[in-house]
């Protein structure tokens, strides 16, 4: 499944209009905030239709799965938006993460709680708020809005250490950037060690940059933020992946990716990538693995990628950062 599907649900006192854009979303929020609100008219209207006094407007089709034969719903349901609600036993089993990760749907998942084994991108975690009324006194507009975002766009830094999630070529490529020492820059080893590297790292006073892959990130966002609201000194990077922020350059001879990279979601196949971080890793490596100086591994980073013009394209992208010493 590919695209971009607009989602609209609504009764004569509440709607809900929302773009999906990725196999995996999270609603999340408060008891009471209308996750479940809208799972339950989604239900509802596949029961009764226009009979329930409820309009669902997709270009695919939106229906509910509940814990009875859930496996076998997934496993013969294509092309569709699947939502199911917190409190269905399977959703933080391995089982349904596998059946999720090779599905040809997309799934919205109204949770509270992280889900580690999937990939999700930290700029698919939704929250609820309430948006003004329509016409009727009672009617009141419920709008999706992100719920994390690119913390670092908010102030220009000047880091004293660097934390990379990744522990290979994007560790070696930002161990250059940051100056071979000038400026200290450690791996985490995983996404889920960045908490515990942030709590072993030895210069607490200095400003802390970490840097993660956004596109799987999204178990651990609400962790790492809370951390940050506690702590002034530390800041979050979150480009889709290291992938992405090389191919954004445009540095790299013979690979244009521009109208990709504009509208990745019609050309991510759910079937095929568990998220647009292992996509664009993919992409990089077909694009370049015909050139034997610019064949991209993502154990070991090729020579070319430290040229001048990589590094500092790269440095543009990151433009609250100031890297030099």
């Amino acid at each position: 499944m590919k695209g971009s599907h607009r989602v609209i649900v609504e009764t004569k006192k509440v709607k809900y209009d929302f773009i999906i854009r990725r196999n995996i979303t999270i609603l999340t929020g408060d008891s009471g905030s209308g996750k479940t609100v809208l799972i339950d008219m989604i239900r509802e209207y596949r029961r009764y239709g226009s009979d329930s006094g409820i309009f669902l407007s997709c270009d695919c089709e939106c229906r509910t799965i509940d814990d009875e034969n859930w496996k076998r719903q997934i496993e013969e349901t294509a092309g569709s938006i699947i939502f199911i609600d917190e409190g269905n036993r399977f959703l933080p089993t391995r089982e349904f993460a596998e059946l999720v990760l090779k599905s040809d749907n997309y799934f919205v998942l109204a949770v509270r709680e992280k889900l580690p084994m999937l990939p999700y991108s930290v700029n698919e975690i939704y929250g609820f708020r309430k948006s003004g009324k329509f016409h009727e006194a009672r009617r009141t507009y419920n709008e999706i809005y992100h719920l994390y975002g690119e913390i670092s766009e908010q102030r220009q830094i000047s880091p004293d250490i660097v934390i990379t999630e990744d522990s290979n070529s994007g560790y070696e490529f930002f161990a250059k950037l940051s100056g071979r020492g000038k400026i200290p820059c450690i791996s985490a080893n995983g996404k889920s060690n960045v908490i515990s590297s942030l709590n072993k790292r030895e210069n607490k006073n200095g400003l802390c940059l970490i840097i993660v892959d956004g596109a799987a990130f999204g178990s651990e966002i609400r962790d790492v933020s809370e951390y940050l609201n506690t702590d002034e000194g530390v800041v979050l990077y979150a480009p889709e992946s290291f992938e992405w922020l090389l191919l954004s350059t445009d540095a790299i001879p013979n690979v244009n990716v521009s109208s990709i990279l504009e509208r990745p979601e019609n050309y991510i196949d759910s079937c095929e990538y568990a998220s647009w971080e292992r996509y664009f890793t993919a992409l990089l490596v077909n694009r370049t693995q015909k050139d034997p100086v610019w064949a991209y591994s993502k154990k070991k980073l090729p020579a070319a990628y430290y040229s001048p013009k990589i590094i500092n394209e790269v440095k543009a992208l990151m433009m609250l950062v100031v890297w030099e010493k």
